[in-house]
């Protein structure tokens, strides 16, 4: 399989240069330059298996031999057995058609642990091939952070930067990522929102001569598509449970950078039948405004009780819009670049095929805290803030009762007490591999939101100053 850039000025790459890359060269983001098909039968004959056993038979579609089967199955099987839940990703019924996908049973308690378990492993793979160091330079909203530290922070090829927004975090969330051990790994609080850590992030990538000799940078945000790769495997794992019995299945997915909902769009074109595919935003609604009223521009970033949604410029979009735009990556790069205050619109036929395939809805503070008290009793059944978005949005949104309606829960309540305590909840307790995470020592530098700053940072732990 090859990979091509959505802004079409980049020469097409192998899985593996995709991998240590993360960013295109033209800074556009990679995507397969075809799909594979899944036929009825081929779903039919997944059905019966493990989470590890389906992930080795979707991700070897995208691998496409480079990586011999024996090694990426190990490595599969390693990344999902350290999971809490035996199923990986259990789903909970909740009430009438709705279920909620429990994602949050990895090492650091939130679904970007499906995808960043997997992805130190193939770096360390594909690093140690090549006896190759990079450095790893991210940005987190919260829960990629500590996922990309616990799945990297192992290689003794990489050195890991993570940028986070000082103070718009939960504590939790910056606690996972500041008390990870280990002398590679350095955490930064950026002075300003995620959308200017990201900002740096792409920055870097497009001008790495700050770098020592020998290094290059690696991502682990889902500008990487093996991050995209790995979260499509949960949507047919959901999905497939309800095939004998239903015509398909419909999923609500909370989400600020698009990442995850275009796993679940590319289930879809890969051949797993999703009736509808519902985003659901906090008050930073930028896909929202899309999606509802052809309306893309950015307005003030807003701190909210579901901060790792606290996003206005969405990456994953740009590999939507080059479906959308039919491959016209001129329009794709126009598009992107053209981001601002100003309204972007499409075509309405553009704008009617978005919406053939996506539905939304905006989700404020009061109603995220009304969903998480009316779940709970309902059920009994706790849920994060996040979550309750999802939760929210799936009820709106609905068309088809008939049809099961999958909310993805993307991380434990006990990262989010000050949601749950809103909601009028108990606080939630940590699960007893984290219970002493408030002892634990803390280790972070605060920067200023400047390139120049993060980059000079870096130069010094890198030897290079």
């Amino acid at each position: 399989m090859k990979y091509i850039s959505t802004r079409g000025k980049s020469p097409e790459a192998g899985f593996e240069d995709v991998v240590l890359t993360g960013l295109a060269p033209d800074g556009g983001l990679y995507i397969p330059a075809s799909l594979p098909h899944i036929s009825a039968d081929q779903l039919q004959a997944w059905k019966s298996l493990s989470y590890a056993e389906l992930a080795f038979e979707v991700i070897r579609l995208f691998v496409d031999g480079e990586i011999p089967d024996n090694e990426l199955r190990s490595m599969i099987d390693d990344s999902y057995a350290a999971f809490s839940h035996p199923d990986v990703a259990p789903l909970k019924y909740l009430y009438d058609n709705q279920w909620v996908l429990e994602l949050y049973c990895g090492p650091t308690l939130a679904f970007k642990d499906f995808a960043l378990q997997l992805l130190g492993r193939l770096l360390d793979y594909f690093l140690s091939r090549r006896n190759k160091h990079v450095a790893i330079l991210g940005a987190t909203s919260g829960d990629t952070g500590s996922a990309a530290l616990e799945g990297c922070r192992h290689s003794s090829f990489v050195d890991l930067f993570i940028l986070h927004p000082y103070k718009r975090v939960s504590e939790v969330q910056r606690r996972q990522m500041t008390t990870v051990p280990g002398s590679n790994v350095n955490n930064i609080a950026i002075e300003g929102n995620f959308d200017d850590c990201q900002q740096i992030v792409k920055q870097a990538f497009a001008d790495q001569s700050f770098l020592p000799e020998g290094y290059s940078l690696a991502a682990v945000n889902s500008i990487n598509f093996a991050r995209i790769m790995a979260q499509i495997v949960y949507y047919f794992y959901a999905g497939l449970k309800f095939l004998d019995d239903h015509e398909g299945v419909s999923f609500s997915v909370p989400t600020g950078n698009f990442g995850d909902i275009y796993a679940g769009y590319l289930a879809k074109q890969m051949g797993l039948p999703v009736k509808q595919l519902v985003i659901a935003t906090n008050r930073n609604d930028i896909l929202h405004r899309f999606i509802s009223g052809n309306r893309y521009h950015k307005t003030a970033l807003e701190p909210s009780l579901s901060p790792s949604m606290d996003i206005m410029v969405s990456s994953n979009f740009e590999r939507y819009l080059f479906d959308l735009f039919q491959g016209d990556t001129d329009r794709v790069t126009s598009f992107v670049t053209g981001l601002g205050n100003e309204v972007q619109q499409v075509t309405e036929a553009e704008w009617s095929r978005a919406r053939e395939h996506f539905d939304s809805f905006s989700v404020d503070d009061d109603m995220t805290c009304s969903t998480i008290r009316d779940v709970w009793d309902k059920t009994g059944f706790l849920i994060d803030p996040h979550t309750a978005t999802g939760v929210k949005a799936a009820a709106e949104c609905d068309r088809d009762v008939n049809i099961p309606m999958i909310t993805l829960g993307t991380a434990h309540p006990a990262k989010f007490s000050a949601a749950i305590e809103k909601s009028g909840l108990d606080t939630p307790t940590l699960p007893p591999a984290m219970a002493d995470l408030f002892e634990r020592e803390e280790r972070y530098t605060v920067l200023p939101n400047s390139l120049d700053d993060v980059t000079a940072f870096m130069q010094e732990k890198l030897g290079q100053v």
